[in-house]
């Protein structure tokens, strides 16, 4: 049944496209971009979307990607186009694409366009976001069943939510995303994973997604877990009275590798497995 709904649709996407009918999808910043047909060269400039991209099972579409871009490990070997920020605009015209897809903060997209390159811009901050953006790419991609990620991605959340322990629950975190330093607040797409997992985040809503805070902060609100870069995890207890916080003191902190720091912070199709990666801390250092 699954199979053939998958066929009609398509059909029904072929029936469209030889009607002469266009497609028109609106990105986030506002701009509506119609094609004749689903892409077939794309370029993407934000791991996020890479990932969501080949989360429909359109990798093969990629024809370049940004440099932080790395999994799966299929696009390792793509032709890399820069950072997102800083991308080499020579690189992407070369590859051809019939879109870009990009961050709604980017500032290259007019110099594309002026190019005669079609450019998605894209904002995934939250839960919802990730949720529309599968829903807007499955639809530009002609993915008959772009909703089912979502729906698997639900289902693992909620299953790493099952798996915290009794004793965790009453957990308080705080997530650092960057020195200076930077946390997750309630606000954060992080934030809303430790919601559902049913734990406490130190940092409010009311500071914004990802604040920069007074290290003192940190030291009031004195968390019972943390979770940080590994690099920076050594240092914790030498900055000013980090060495009287609960979860430094006990040693409850998690070191994040480069690999398991890139699951967490980006906000994206492998939100799941970032849920779970968060349960397996939290549960293995909570008081």
């Amino acid at each position: 049944m699954v199979a053939l709904a998958r066929w009609a649709l398509a059909a029904l996407w072929i029936w469209a496209s030889q009607a002469g009918a266009a497609l028109v999808v609106t990105d986030d910043a506002g701009q509506r971009l119609s094609f004749a047909q689903p892409p077939q060269r794309i370029v993407s400039l934000l791991p996020s979307l890479t990932e969501v991209v080949c989360a429909l099972e359109r990798c093969h579409l990629l024809v370049g990607v940004d440099r932080y871009s790395n999994y799966p490990e299929s696009v390792r070997s793509l032709p890399q186009m820069g950072g997102g920020l800083d991308p080499n605009i020579e690189a992407i015209v070369a590859r051809r694409p019939d879109v870009v897809l990009a961050a709604v903060n980017s500032r290259f997209a007019d110099r594309l366009r002026a190019l005669g390159i079609r450019v998605l811009l894209l904002d995934p901050q939250n839960h919802a976001d990730v949720r529309r953006i599968l829903d807007t790419l499955g639809t530009l991609l002609a993915v008959p069943d772009a909703k089912r990620v979502w729906r698997e991605i639900e289902a693992a959340m909620a299953a790493a939510a099952r798996s915290i322990q009794p004793n965790a629950r009453a957990a308080r975190v705080y997530f650092e995303v960057g020195a200076g330093p930077f946390a997750a607040s309630e606000a954060s797409f992080i934030g809303e994973t430790l919601t559902i997992l049913g734990v406490r985040n130190t940092v409010p809503a009311r500071l914004g997604s990802f604040p920069l805070l007074n290290p003192e902060y940190v030291v009031q609100a004195n968390p019972d877990v943390i979770l940080i870069a590994q690099s920076d995890a050594p240092g914790l207890a030498s900055r000013p009275g980090w060495s009287r916080v609960r979860a430094v003191r006990e040693g409850r902190v998690c070191a994040l590798g480069r690999a398991e720091s890139d699951l967490l912070v980006r906000p994206g199709p492998r939100m799941a497995q970032a849920a779970q990666v968060l349960a397996d801390c939290i549960n293995a250092k909570a008081p």
